[in-house]
């Protein structure tokens, strides 16, 4: 522990005295580093892949500690991993990478946004009660859907596919959109923050082999959206009008309307509540 603290303090010291010769030109390009590392963080953060990148900086930070503290064998391991896992996260990333380079510049900073807890869960219950509307006409008009649901995981890499939107939801905009006169109807509406953020995008297909033979390409292609992210994915299928859920890599099926909308209450209202009552408690617990 003393080599810890020695090592701390020799930090600070180093830090003060390069506070002390610091100068407008050290200002600035600390402020342009820190911009770039913004938009870095923010580009990730919306993909797949920004799980990926909290899996490296606990690595880093593994690292850093077992130098600290002389951990040769721990030391020794990292070194290893570091020096081949530069190579893996070019090839990990790549779609990525490739992405962020063309469009550098891209979209602006966002305000921050505040929301009580009451009023998150009526948008959301309003949010389903639109979504719900248009899926139940389209049931009956047997009008093929493909609703994605973005929850944790971000779906850049899928909204990136199709046209941007980002429109309130509604259940005629929803109807507009997959009418089969539409220029956008074949392919998959994408929901983030409870709006319509993108539509005619396209999803990866599932992996698995035991799927039956009945579902078709856009069942399919839910099952496969579920699997590699945990969003709820709404399907009305063309040929029959039958309203399914896929969650977790599973297909549900035989859903109305009235049974949809209490699923996604579920999904969506009661469970977070839950989740958020649960945290609170704790924290009251802890202190």
């Amino acid at each position: 522990m003393t080599r810890f603290f020695n090592w701390i303090g020799n930090l600070w010291i180093y830090f003060i005295n390069q506070i002390k010769a610091m100068g407008i030109a050290d200002i600035i390009d600390i402020l342009l580093v820190s911009v770039l590392i913004y938009y870095i963080y923010k580009f990730i953060r919306e993909r797949r892949a920004g799980k990926l990148a909290v899996g490296i900086g606990v690595l880093a930070i593994i690292m850093v500690l077992s130098n600290v503290f002389e951990f040769a064998v721990v030391s020794y391991f990292m070194k290893n991993i570091f020096q081949v896992g530069l190579i893996a996260a070019v090839v990990i990333f790549q779609p990525e990478l490739r992405s962020l380079l063309e469009n550098v510049g891209g979209d602006s900073i966002k305000g921050l946004r505040s929301i009580g807890e009451d009023k998150e869960n009526q948008q959301t219950i309003l949010f389903i009660n639109e979504l719900c509307e248009a899926v139940g006409e389209m049931s009956m008009s047997k009008t093929g859907a493909l609703i994605v649901i973005e929850q944790s995981t971000k779906l850049g890499d899928i909204i990136s596919t199709g046209t941007v939107i980002n429109a309130d939801t509604s259940s005629m905009l929803l109807r507009n959109i997959f009418f089969n006169k539409s220029p956008l109807h074949d392919g998959a509406v994408v929901i983030r923050d409870q709006r319509v953020h993108a539509a005619g995008c396209l999803l990866p297909l599932a992996t698995k082999n035991n799927i039956t033979k009945e579902l078709g390409t856009r069942h399919r292609a839910a099952i496969g959206a579920s699997e590699a992210s945990d969003a709820l994915v709404v399907v009305v299928s063309e040929e029959t009008g039958t309203i399914s859920l896929a969650h977790k890599g599973h297909m549900h099926r035989g859903y109305d309307a009235v049974r949809l909308k209490a699923k996604l209450d579920s999904l969506l209202v009661e469970d977070k509540t839950k989740k958020k009552s649960i945290i609170t408690k704790k924290k009251s617990t802890q202190e």
